[in-house]
């Protein structure tokens, strides 16, 4: 079973995408950058995007039925590698223990000029 998921609770696709699909039990979430949904803006400051990037991944959990919490990969993408240990803090108010396996890379850019993109994979049960 595959289906697309979509919410007006994070911001619409700027591309060829979906928010997310559904396979089964697995969530396959698209990168988020930290753009509020209301204003398709790009948030300002890094820690204030971060937390926009995990709203947005919220979002879209909630309406495929799942959590945040439920998430069991994430992809970081940073424009500035020196903001790891800044990305760490923010997920440690944001998800629950124990943390889900993650890897984090630096880039040349991102979609809007923004400094944090992540993609997610969750799995319902």
């Amino acid at each position: 079973m595959k289906k697309v998921i979509h919410t007006d609770d994070a911001p619409k696709a700027i591309g060829t995408y979906s928010q997310a699909v559904l396979a089964d039990k697995f969530l396959f979430i698209s990168g988020q950058i930290g753009l509020d949904p209301a204003t398709m803006k790009l948030v300002e400051g890094f820690e204030d995007e971060t937390i926009q990037v995990f709203r947005n991944i919220s979002a879209i959990c909630k309406e495929a039925g799942c959590s945040i919490n439920d998430v069991i990969k994430f992809n970081v993408l940073l424009t500035d590698l020196s903001n790891f240990q800044k990305v760490n803090e923010i997920m440690e108010k944001v998800l629950e223990k124990p943390y889900p396996a993650r890897a984090a890379y630096e880039v040349s850019a991102l979609p809007k000029s923004s400094s944090i993109e992540i993609e997610s994979i969750a799995y319902k049960e």
